[in-house]
């Protein structure tokens, strides 16, 4: 059993951050200025089918041989990456203990852990953050706990190490997404952040600035691609064209309506679960806004279908709207569109290291 830290380094060279799905890799390469964030370079390339799912790789070599060429056309020289993981192999669980100093923690967590963790213990990574609830008069505090597959997590160390860059940081989607949130809010707002992927939907709900609810949910918008591909007995770039809503529907859209309403109510019966187990605790506050990110955010209707649902506000995340860019390298409208999908990969890209 380890205890894997997620390094806070003091220096501000930012790493590059790669996130790596199911659908496709996204890479993001920030430059820290006097004003927050500048964005250098970014983009994205579709992976061959299957070659990762349910954040395990099948395919390393197609998946590295796709980051090689991403990395190339995007002519990206740094080694040093931040990747995230998601999926079956990685638990997010908040736990209460006795408030205590840091080094006895982690000698509780390395001794008690198992109790906590739904897998063998010595075939986990662990990372802890004491989320430091413990009220004046209260000796309890929420303990954030992180455990992710060995196996998992090297699988992506050595693909990366083969491919010759040097991962650095290794997170979990939900914090990853959280980091791209606050680095461009300075409010502490209580929201509920929602990356909608092509096989998984990450839900973190943040209150008062600390996540509170961090979950996996294996759902996402491929499946609504397929659908639609399938009933129309048509190619799935087309579909996905007409998820989008980038192509006219003619006369498909009551049948696309339908498709699309069916596989987002389950999308969004699994967000009011969280937003429900986030009111069970009355001393949390009401929920603000819901943030929405990742591809399956760009589904024509979906943010206003959410809002009816939940009796929340809805907002389309775009992590870049206050960061600078040299508009004759990327183009602004490119920008705005591809934002929602690279959010986890921008919450990497700040992250930082050693030189």
């Amino acid at each position: 059993m380890t205890i894997m830290k997620l390094p806070f380094f003091s220096t501000e060279t930012l790493v590059i951050g790669l996130d790596i799905g199911s659908h496709s890799i996204k890479a993001c390469e920030l430059k820290k200025t006097d004003r927050g964030f500048a964005v250098l370079k970014l983009g994205s390339m579709i992976l061959p089918e299957g070659a990762v799912d349910d954040g395990t790789l099948h395919d390393s070599e197609a998946v590295g041989k796709a980051i090689t060429t991403l990395l190339t056309n995007l002519k990206i020289k740094r080694k040093k990456i931040a990747i995230s993981i998601s999926g079956y192999s990685v638990i997010v669980k908040k736990i209460r203990l006795a408030a205590m100093e840091k080094q006895q923690l982690e000698q509780y967590i390395l001794a008690e852990a198992e109790q906590y963790i739904p897998f063998d213990i010595e075939d986990v990574y662990l990372d802890f953050i004491d989320l430091q609830t413990n009220a004046e008069g209260s000796d309890q505090t929420d303990i954030m706990l992180v455990a992710a597959k060995k196996e998992i997590v090297d699988e992506y160390l050595t693909m990366l190490g083969n491919i010759g860059l040097q991962p650095v940081v290794v997170d979990v989607d939900g914090f990853a997404l959280e980091n791209s949130y606050e680095s461009s809010h300075s409010d502490h707002n209580n929201v509920a952040l929602i990356d909608i992927g092509a096989s998984k939907m990450n839900i973190n709900i943040i209150a008062n600035g600390l996540s509170v609810i961090a979950k996996d949910v294996p759902m996402g918008s491929r499946q609504l691609t397929e659908q639609i591909a399938n009933t129309f007995d048509i190619p799935t770039e087309e579909a996905e064209s007409l998820k989008l809503g980038q192509i006219p529907v003619a006369e498909k859209q009551e049948q696309i309506a339908d498709i699309v309403t069916s596989n987002c109510a389950q999308w969004v019966l699994e967000i009011k679960k969280a937003i429900d187990l986030y009111h069970s605790n009355k001393n949390n506050p009401p929920l603000d806004t819901l943030i929405i990110s990742g591809g399956g955010s760009k589904v024509t209707g979906l943010a206003d279908f959410i809002a009816r649902e939940t009796d929340v506000p809805v907002e389309i995340f775009n992590p870049f709207a206050g960061m600078a860019a040299d508009s004759k390298q990327i183009d602004p409208d490119y920008l705005k569109y591809i934002g929602p999908e690279m959010a986890i990969a921008t919450g990497l890209a700040i992250r930082t290291t050693t030189l």
